[in-house]
C-alpha cells in the first residue's frame, strides 16, 4: 500500500537548460522559448535537513522515500521499485586495488536492472496524464522495465530495440507483454523511428516526452547512497555511461543533497565507465575534455552501453571535469573477466556493463585516481540473470521504417 506523506519541498517547474527560462510542469517535454531540453526544479531553500531525514526515514522502502525531491506522486498501483544494497566489496577491492569499495547493487529491482528506477517515475506521470500506451527505444534493459511497468498498470507498451540486442533480454519484455519490434539498425535509427511512432499515434515516449521525468528516477540511486552512508556523499562513484542521463543524474542528485542540508559539501568525484567499442564520453574525457564525436558503428559485447551518440554525452564530460572526475575504456576480454572477477568475489552477477564498471575502476586505480583513500562506490546497474525465456515470443527484425512497422504490427495497433 502506498504511503502517502504531505511535501516539504514543492516542484516550482521545468527549467531550460538551454535558455534557463522557469515554466509550468504540464504537458510540455522542450522549451516553449528555445526548444530546449527542460527538467525539474524544486524549491530547496524551503527545506528543514532534520524534518526532511525524519520524513525520509518514516517513508516506504523504494524510492518513493525521497518523494520530495521527485517531480510526481507515488502511484499506488505501481510495485516497489529502488532501495537496493549497498555493500562492502572487501575481496573485490583487494582484487583491484581499491582499499575502500563498496557495491551498489541495483540489479535487484523488480526487471533486473536500475532502469525500473526512471521508469516509475515516467510512468506515474504518464498515469496523471492518462495515457493508455507507453513507448520506449531501448538496448535492452529499458525494454524490460517499461514492459513490467505497463503490465503492473495494464498499459500497452511498445518497445523498439536494435536487432543486435541480447534476444534473452528482450524476450522477457515480450513475456511481460509488451509489444517488442527489433529493427536493423542503430539505437540511434531506432530512437528515431520510436519518437515519430509516438508523435504520430500518441504514446507517451518514456525516452523523450517523458523524459523529464523519467530522468529523474535515476537521481535516487545517490539518494539512496548517501542515506546507506549515514547521510555522507561517497568520495568517488564510478557509472556506466549510454545516453550519459545517469552520469548526469548522479550530479544532479549531489548538488540537491547538498542545497537540502541532506549532506556536507564533500568532495565527490565522479568517473564514467564505458566499453572501448563504444567510448564517446570516456575518450573526451581522456583526450583533454573535448566535445564528444559520435561512434558511427558501436561495437561491444556491452550492447546496453552501445549508444554511439549520447544525448547527454557533453554534459556527462562537463560535469566530469568539473567534479574532479576521470574516465576509462576498457576492452571486451577486460569486461568478461571482470565479471567473471565480481561474481567470484562477492557473489554478483551481472550483465557486462556492470564488468565495464569493475574493470573501468580497476584502470583508474591503476592510474592512482583513487589515491586519497576514499569510499568508492561502483555502480553495478543490471543482473547478469537473463536469457533463459523463449526468444520464440519475438517477431522478425523490420528495417527502421515507420510504414514497414504499420504493416509487420498492423493487428496490434488494431
Amino acid at each position: 500500500m502506498a504511503i502517502t506523506l504531505e511535501r516539504i519541498t514543492p516542484l516550482r517547474g521545468l527549467r531550460c537548460r538551454a535558455c534557463q527560462v522557469l515554466q509550468p510542469a504540464d504537458t510540455r517535454y522542450i522549451c516553449a522559448e528555445c526548444y530546449g531540453p527542460v527538467e525539474p526544479e524544486y524549491d530547496l531553500a524551503a527545506s528543514d535537513a532534520n524534518a526532511l531525514r525524519e520524513k525520509i526515514a518514516r517513508g516506504p522502502h523504494s524510492l518513493w522515500r525521497y518523494a520530495d525531491l521527485l517531480p510526481v506522486a507515488e502511484p499506488a498501483s505501481h510495485f516497489p521499485v529502488g532501495w537496493t544494497p549497498l555493500v562492502r566489496a572487501p575481496r573485490l577491492g583487494a582484487a583491484i586495488g581499491i582499499a575502500n569499495l563498496f557495491i551498489k547493487d541495483d540489479s535487484r529491482n523488480p526487471s533486473l536492472s536500475f532502469k525500473d528506477r526512471p521508469v516509475a517515475v515516467a510512468l506515474a506521470r504518464a498515469l496523471e496524464l492518462g495515457l493508455d500506451t507507453i513507448a520506449c527505444a531501448s538496448t535492452g534493459n529499458l525494454a524490460g522495465a517499461v514492459a513490467a511497468a505497463a503490465a503492473r498498470n495494464g498499459l500497452r507498451a511498445f518497445v523498439f530495440v536494435p536487432a543486435t540486442t541480447d534476444e534473452g533480454k528482450i524476450a522477457g519484455a515480450a513475456a511481460y507483454g509488451a509489444t517488442v519490434v527489433r529493427v536493423l539498425g542503430t539505437y540511434d535509427q531506432v530512437n528515431r523511428l520510436c519518437a515519430r511512432l509516438a508523435d504520430e499515434e500518441g504514446w507517451g515516449f518514456v525516452n523523450f516526452t517523458l523524459r523529464p521525468y523519467y530522468a529523474e528516477g535515476s537521481k535516487t540511486i545517490l539518494f539512496e547512497c548517501a542515506e546507506q552512508l549515514d547521510w555522507r556523499l561517497p568520495d568517488h562513484v564510478v557509472v556506466p555511461v549510454g545516453s550519459g542521463a545517469l552520469l548526469t543524474r548522479t550530479a544532479t542528485a549531489a548538488a540537491q543533497l547538498r542545497q537540502t542540508g541532506l549532506v556536507d559539501d564533500t568532495p565527490f568525484r565522479i568517473h564514467a565507465a564505458q566499453p572501448a567499442g563504444c567510448a564517446p564520453v570516456s575518450d573526451a574525457v581522456l583526450d583533454g575534455y573535448r566535445e564528444v564525436r559520435p561512434v558511427r558503428d558501436p561495437n561491444t559485447v556491452a550492447r546496453s552501453l552501445a549508444i554511439g551518440a549520447p544525448a547527454d554525452g557533453d554534459g556527462s564530460v562537463g560535469i566530469i571535469r568539473a567534479s574532479g572526475g576521470s574516465a576509462a575504456s576498457v576492452s571486451d576480454a577486460e569486461v568478461q573477466g571482470a565479471c567473471a572477477l565480481l561474481a567470484s568475489t562477492e557473489g554478483v552477477l551481472a550483465e557486462p556493463a556492470g564488468g565495464v564498471v569493475v574493470a573501468a575502476a580497476k584502470a583508474l586505480a591503476t592510474r592512482d585516481v583513487f589515491d586519497d583513500n576514499g569510499s568508492v562506490v561502483l555502480y553495478i546497474t543490471g543482473n547478469g540473470y537473463k536469457g533463459t525465456l523463449d526468444a520464440g515470443l519475438l517477431k522478425p527484425p523490420i528495417a527502421a521504417d515507420a510504414d514497414e512497422f504499420r504493416a509487420a504490427y498492423a493487428e496490434v495497433l488494431g
